[in-house]
């Protein structure tokens, strides 16, 4: 892929926008009021507007190696803050994958020097390799969305914030396409 592909690629997009909805751009310019904050990992194959055929403007996206609910991640918690107290979304959704990177990585303790504050974090959040060595991959994407779920219920944005919005886990799965609700 080149820069030529993008643009060709946002060409049809365009194209394509304005034969169903000759109207949406200017929707779209009006603001937003997504009704979902989404954290996700940042794993190419697993883009949550694709995976969710979910339109502009239906999604605020925040994503990062491992889709980690980090008090300690500034830009996560900027994130958060803008989603819940000033476009008031309506739930958070946490969306792990299957075969993600970050896991393996945190899961085998292999680390870059440029990764290894990140991957610690990710590892904090799992059991003990040398005492669950039969874990699966697909497992450990399970429990660390779940773990994920438990952080953010305990980040101080959301206990401000979040009263009343709901914290949905899934765990898309690359085999199949298919979004898993935990």
């Amino acid at each position: 892929m080149n820069n030529d592909d993008l643009v060709k690629g946002n060409r049809q997009f365009i194209q394509q926008t304005r034969d169903q909805n000759p109207d949406f751009f200017n929707q779209l310019k009006e603001g937003q009021q997504p009704h979902t904050f989404l954290l996700a990992c940042c794993d190419s194959r697993v883009d949550p507007s694709v995976i969710t055929k979910m339109p502009l403007g239906s999604l605020f996206v925040h994503r990062n190696i491992a889709n980690q609910a980090s008090e300690e991640d500034t830009s996560f918690t900027a994130s958060l803050t803008y989603a819940l107290k000033h476009l008031k979304v309506k739930q958070i959704v946490i969306n792990g994958h299957t075969g993600c990177g970050g896991i393996a990585a945190a899961w085998k303790g292999i680390e870059d020097p440029e990764l290894q504050g990140w991957v610690g974090e990710i590892r904090k959040h799992l059991p003990n390799p040398k005492e669950n060595p039969d874990l699966t991959p697909e497992a450990l994407s399970r429990i660390n969305v779940l773990k994920q779920m438990e952080q953010l219920k305990k980040h101080p944005v959301y206990l401000q914030y979040g009263a009343g919005v709901d914290i949905i886990g899934y765990l898309f799965h690359l085999e199949s396409g298919e979004l898993e609700k935990l």
